[in-house]
């Protein structure tokens, strides 16, 4: 299988090469040239199956270059009891009809592991087959939960380093001392005065100047990316949707080719394509329901055909969706519009900020899709609802999911994709559970209080934090050049 840029470059690189590079040289996202075939055999079998197998199975339609021994043994060592305990993505019952796809059980508590302990493999193996020399310099802009996934990933992984920007007042506590206090040889991060947006564009034109890259190979690195807009980020995302199905129809409460709805919080777009790519491939799921917070931008968009970016800001409770530029959106308006339209979309956006599609293409998309927001009240409303109806305790980003789900109201099974463990947002959970207000910034305190309110252990992962030592304190402001100049040093 070939790949091709979703702004209609002439390049056609292998999956390896995509992973090596992970953006097009265009600017534009790499993306499959057509989505493989999932059959209702293939679902059957693959419900019998552990974890990694179906990984595997899943990933070698994607990576057609590597092989499925390679594929199994780069997810058995992701996936293992020491990283995930004894399931990855145990599915949850929440009720008859809403299910609870856990995607927070390894190192750091986010969904983000799923994909960041197995793309560090992947990237090994592409080194050797592509024959790169160079060593990989990993650049990460982080709403919360990448950065610290990815520098975990990536800790002390031969013939790489990685940078991680994230915004300074844009991140929980506990993402902030995850990431500050990360340990590794190879590893570095930096707060910026700014954004997410910030951040995501700083790194964006750093990958899009050839001056900076032609420095960097002159220093033996070429510049890659752990961000979804690689396809090695994306790919291992599909396959908890599908191991979600198979785990539903191994227990019985699906029927063979039975239809779900899937429900994901949702900011820069990834997880939700990621669900996306699953329907296109077979996978019988009727809707998808992008749940948003505050900053609905994509529940305007789906809902209006106009994406724009010129509204307010908003830092909210669950800040890993704050975000007003949804990247992984250029691969959906791409299957569904083409390369030529897309392209003028992006750059409509970057001149103006503002793009509109079709009306064919927005009627295209709600066949698919459904969009809801949470206000910060409705977040705070659902954690402490379902912790007082369900005894189960979620995270603020999981909220705004089940939220979404709760407004479509549909009368499918409805799996909500579970991002974050709640003890990541301890403060907003703490309050939404109790109506206690927790201020400062003693993590390892609110933790606790959280954890004697509502009788749920902290994450070992978390837990360990108390006494760690934060090795990187220093904030630059958000323009591209500090930014750079950050990654230069770094390297040097």
């Amino acid at each position: 299988m070939l790949y091709i840029s979703t702004r209609g470059g002439s390049e056609k690189k292998r999956s390896a090469e995509v992973i090596k590079q992970g953006l097009a040289s265009d600017g534009g996202l790499f993306v499959p040239e057509t989505i493989p075939s999932l059959s209702k055999e293939e679902i059957a079998t693959l419900s019998k199956a552990p974890y990694p197998e179906r990984a595997a199975q899943i990933l070698s339609k994607f990576l057609t270059d590597y092989s499925y021994e390679e594929l199994l043994t780069a997810a058995n060592a992701a996936y293992s009891k020491s990283r995930f305990g004894p399931y990855a993505a145990p599915v949850k019952s929440l009720n008859e009809k809403q299910k609870i796809l856990e995607l927070w059980h390894g190192p750091t508590c986010a969904f983000k592991d799923m994909a960041l302990q197995i793309m560090p493999r992947l990237l090994s193996l592409a080194l050797d087959k592509t024959g790169e020399k160079r060593d990989a310099l990993i650049l990460v802009a982080t709403s919360g939960d990448t950065g610290k996934a990815a520098l975990e990933g990536y800790k002390d992984v031969n013939r790489t380093k990685i940078t991680v920007f994230y915004p300074e007042d844009g991140v929980s506590e506990a993402q902030k001392l995850q990431m500050a206090s990360q340990e590794g040889k190879n590893v570095n991060v930096c707060a910026i005065r700014g954004n997410f947006d910030d951040a995501q564009t700083g790194v964006k034109k750093i990958f899009s100047d050839r001056r900076k890259a032609q420095k960097l190979d002159s220093m033996g690195y070429f510049l890659s990316s752990a961000n979804s807009i690689n396809w090695g980020r994306l790919a291992p995302q599909i396959v908890y949707y599908v191991s979600a199905y198979c785990d539903l129809l191994a227990e019985g409460t699906l029927r063979e080719g039975e239809e779900i709805d899937v429900s994901v919080p949702t900011g820069n777009f990834g997880n939700i394509f990621a669900a996306y790519t699953a329907k296109k491939m077979g996978l019988p799921i009727r809707k998808l329901i992008c749940a948003s917070n505050k900053n609905n931008i994509l529940t305007d968009f789906i809902n209006t055909g106009v994406y724009d970016r010129n509204r307010p800001f908003y830092t909210t409770i669950s800040p890993s969706m704050d975000i007003l530029i949804s990247s992984n959106l250029e691969r959906l308006l791409y299957l569904i519009q083409g390369p030529k339209k897309t392209a003028e979309c992006m750059k409509k956006l970057s001149e103006t900020g503002r793009y509109e599609v079709s009306e064919e293409v927005r009627d295209t998309i709600l066949r698919d899709f459904e969009a809801y927001f949470s206000t910060e009240e409705e977040t705070i409303d659902e954690i402490k609802t379902t912790f007082e109806k369900y005894d189960y305790l979620i995270d603020t980003h999981t909220a705004v999911a089940l939220r979404g789900a709760d407004k479509a109201a549909s009368d499918k099974i409805t799996v909500i994709a579970s991002t974050a463990s709640p003890y990541k947002f301890a403060p907003s959970v703490l309050f939404a559970i109790s109506g206690e207000k927790f201020d400062g910034d003693d993590f390892i305190g609110v933790q606790k209080l959280l954890s004697q309110r509502s009788g749920v252990p902290i994450p070992e992962p978390l837990a360990s934090l108390e006494g760690k030592t934060r090795r990187f304190t220093g904030s630059i402001g958000s323009s591209p050049e500090e930014m750079w100049a950050e990654v230069e040093k770094f390297v040097r």
